[in-house]
């Protein structure tokens, strides 16, 4: 299983900055709006250091960690959703995405434009969330139009559909997000086919920048009217450098961590922000580990056994009979496979175990 996360934002904050830090996969990127045209897409590994202490445990041959997919879409300007600047474009690839990652910029800096010509980074939140709120606004009111025929003949299903929608289009009309309408688990899987923007989680990464004014470090008030607009809402956000972390991956190791100490960067905003996203959706990894191979599994939390096995294979679901089940760090800690089952910590478990993350898991089919 992956994940895809669509990179949005305003021209010119980052974006593609922060998706060559990210895949170190060269994007164009430049001072102007809409450099990014098409869509790029990289795949970045999940970073996860208990996988590679289990493949040096196992003396594993291969080490196959989780991944998640990263999408840099096209700067989105205010009258996306009638069509303005590359809006139509922008709307259709972000709908395609599990998740959005919305990079707001707090820094000053004369050098780069700001398409507003100012930095007002609640601004640029609420700029870029009316105009998701607009286009769902008007997904939502083209499907109640094409029911509105079977809700008059009392068609039941359709009665329920149009129930839901006038609840989410209520949240939509006070431009709020529909992932903050009340809906029963009925309603919200009806509603989740219309793949809605403002559905989809949303983590904001904050890009700030070396050598710039940057809010979060001043006690700026802008950054503070962020951060409780934020608290408000229960919403996520990480704070990243895109340029130097694009600027880190030209070094690897002993050479990576002196420069990043150089340039005083504490720890690593670039992994932050990709366990970020894959905790956004729910998603949690269990293991498995031997000589040939130890690999990380996504699944998403709350998964049975059987389900998680169809991470592996179908089979593991279909045929499963029961798992062997070991904490990660209680196998490492036990020194071996054989002295773990010796002291008895490797639990069989039966189809309704739920798979917790860290496990290690051996299916038996």
């Amino acid at each position: 299983m992956s994940l895809s996360v669509g990179i949005v934002g305003l021209p010119n904050v980052g974006k593609s900055t922060l998706f060559n830090a990210l895949t170190k996969k060269g994007a164009e990127t430049a001072n102007y709006p809409f450099c990014t045209i098409d869509p790029s897409v990289g795949i970045v590994t999940v970073p996860d250091e208990r996988l590679w202490q289990l493949a040096k445990f196992s003396s594993s041959k291969k080490t196959i960690p989780a991944i998640v997919e990263f999408v840099d879409i096209a700067g989105l300007v205010k009258g996306a959703s009638e069509g303005e600047g590359l809006g139509n474009q922008f709307l259709a690839n972000i709908r395609e995405t599990s998740a959005i990652g919305e990079v707001v910029r707090i820094f000053e800096d004369d050098e780069i434009i700001h398409v507003n010509g100012k930095i007002d980074p609640l601004g640029d939140v609420e700029t870029i969330n009316l105009e998701l709120i607009l286009a769902d606004l008007q997904t939502v009111t083209k499907r109640m139009e094409n029911i509105g025929r079977d809700v008059r003949r009392n068609d039941k299903a359709a009665v329920k559909e149009h129930s839901a929608l006038t609840k989410v289009r209520a949240v939509l009309e006070g431009e709020r997000l529909a992932s903050s309408a009340l809906l029963d688990e009925e309603e919200g899987k009806i509603v989740k086919q219309l793949n809605l923007l403002t559905a989809k989680p949303i983590l904001y990464i904050l890009n700030k920048k070396a050598g710039g004014k940057n809010l979060d470090e001043t006690n700026d008030e802008r950054f503070q009217k962020l951060l409780a607009f934020f608290k408000d809402r229960g919403d996520s956000y990480v704070i990243v450098d895109a340029k130097i972390e694009e600027e880190l991956n030209e070094f690897e190791g002993e050479e990576k961590k002196t420069f990043a100490q150089e340039l005083g960067v504490k720890g690593d905003g670039v992994d932050e922000l990709i366990v970020a996203a894959y905790k956004l959706l729910g998603l949690m990894t269990y293991f498995t580990t031997g000589e040939d191979e130890s690999r990380a599994w996504t699944i998403n939390a709350g998964s049975t056994a059987p389900v998680a096995g169809m991470a592996i294979h179908t089979d593991f679901r279909d045929k499963f009979i029961r798992a062997e089940v070991i904490n990660w760090k209680t196998l490492l800690e036990a020194g071996s496979y054989a002295a773990a089952r010796e002291k008895g910590l490797v639990r069989t478990e039966g189809k309704e175990y739920i798979v917790k993350d860290g496990d290690v898991v051996e299916f038996k089919i």
